[in-house]
């Protein structure tokens, strides 16, 4: 969860290894990282060629009882796949008429998009996959997908149950919705209980703002025992930049601009949110810069850390190791404590068949309901995609087995902003997240890194 900057663009970058455990320990998904399995003009060519999409001598007529067989790219692996092929063949029972072919798809999630681009070319793909968030864009600019913003606009769906950042990330352009949530996470604020209590410092509260946070991180510095009260990775990857993106929304600023063109990450709330950063990196010295996007959690673990802004991937290894940890949300600007979220989606293909495009559909609506979700995303230990499963006795067990979960879980509302799908993200991503690490390290001013930053983010999006 390696990926190439920006969920599929041009030059790629190494997922982080902490990312990379929890892939494997969880289920594969975008949540720190922009994955990208393939470059955007694989997907870009594509659609020179809809005439050849898969279902073209499929049913034109509706027919909901007419035998059909659909195709299910899950994109997971052991446990969490044995899962899904269990509410398939549910599924199956419940629809006598259906069959439904479920596989992983690809050996890694990360390999997906390579192989829709390749089903794309040929004529045969599924009819449902699993797909990096990050993708959106890319698969709905290939002609191959439907466009269900009818259907969920019924309320049955409950389509608002739904946190804002997974509903806008399947509706990339605003103009379609191209399938379901299928996993969601954000960021919290995590802290840890030993090294406050050592320090005599209050704990953390949803009350906090950015400043009551640098002034506590700044007391529970300790340079005699190498102790720091927060960290940030300064590795260049998108860790770096998407635990900037709170700050930059907090302060009123956008990444893009309206029609996602250019960048306006430098505007004067760029400024004020890396300025912020670099004075409690540089100033106050009280931020453990890490190069490896990896060691900082293990201090933190090992209660050499005050605060790390992370997710629920962050949770079993702390139980693992006995770490004293609380979660609470992020400290606000004005009161909104807005986070990020890295959403993955369930992709509704269009084959040109009337009754499999029915029966995808009907099928992930049926898997993303609260009752099935229970038996999929709780159960697997990743967050509820739906606020009315917060408060379900399955979601209490987990929450029990993981102290913070049910935090993690409410702070989806404030996962109001979503991070831009767009191919040039990937330089983007890149140019802003060495311009922060070169500022939190001393080297430069934040106003003349991220111009320049913005520069090179221009002409990376104006190269896709």
């Amino acid at each position: 969860m390696g990926e190439t900057r920006g969920s599929l663009g041009g030059s790629t970058t190494t997922a982080t290894p902490t990312k990379e455990k929890d892939m494997a320990r969880h289920t594969a998904r975008s949540s720190r990282l922009v994955r990208v399995g393939a470059t955007a003009a694989a997907l870009a060519l594509t659609t020179a060629g809809l005439s050849a999409c898969g279902g073209g001598q499929g049913a034109t007529k509706l027919d909901t009882s007419a035998p059909v067989t659909i195709t299910w790219w899950t994109g997971q692996s052991d446990q969490a796949e044995t899962l899904l092929e269990q509410l398939a063949k549910e599924f199956e029972s419940a629809h006598k008429n259906v069959t439904v072919e479920v596989s992983s798809g690809a050996p890694e999630t990360a390999d997906l998009l390579q192989k829709l681009s390749a089903g794309f070319a040929s004529g045969k793909y599924p009819n449902v996959s699993y797909a990096f968030g990050s993708w959106a864009s890319q698969l709905e600019a290939s002609g191959r997908t439907q466009d269900i913003s009818k259907q969920v606009a019924e309320p049955d769906v409950k389509w608002d149950e739904f946190s804002d950042a997974a509903r806008q990330t399947v509706q990339p352009t605003g103009k379609k919705t191209i399938g379901f949530p299928a996993v969601v996470d954000n960021i919290s604020l995590l802290y840890n209980k030993k090294v406050f209590d050592a320090a005599g410092v209050s704990y953390p509260t949803d009350q906090w703002t950015w400043d009551d946070f640098r002034a506590a991180a700044k007391k529970l510095t300790d340079s005699a025992t190498q102790t720091y009260g927060y960290a940030y990775s300064v590795s260049g990857t998108e860790e770096t930049t998407w635990q900037f993106w709170p700050h930059l929304w907090q302060n009123g600023g956008d990444i893009l601009n309206k029609d996602q063109t250019k960048a306006t990450f430098d505007s004067d709330a760029g400024v004020k949110s890396l300025t912020f950063l670099r004075d409690m990196a540089v100033t106050d010295k009280s931020v453990y810069l890490d190069q490896t996007d990896t060691k900082f959690a293990q201090l933190f673990a090992n209660d050499r850390i005050g605060m790390i802004t992370s997710g629920p991937w962050q949770l079993t290894d702390l139980k693992t190791a006995g770490t004293d940890y609380g979660v609470t949300v992020l400290p606000a600007v004005n009161g909104e404590h807005t986070t990020v979220s890295g959403p993955d989606i369930w992709a509704l293909l269009d084959t040109k068949d009337a009754n499999q495009n029915y029966w995808s559909y009907e099928l992930v609506k049926w898997l993303t309901d609260a009752k099935q979700d229970l038996r999929w995303n709780v159960a697997f230990g990743n967050l509820p995609l739906r606020a009315s499963e917060q408060d379900s006795p399955e979601f209490a067990a987990q929450v029990k087995a993981l102290p913070g979960l049910d935090v993690m879980a409410k702070n989806s509302v404030n996962a109001t902003k979503a991070r831009p799908t767009v191919p040039g993200y990937v330089g983007l991503s890149e140019a802003i997240a060495n311009a922060i690490s070169a500022v939190l390290q001393g080297q430069g001013e934040p106003a003349k890194a991220l111009k320049d930053a913005a520069a090179k983010a221009d002409e990376a999006l104006a190269d896709e």
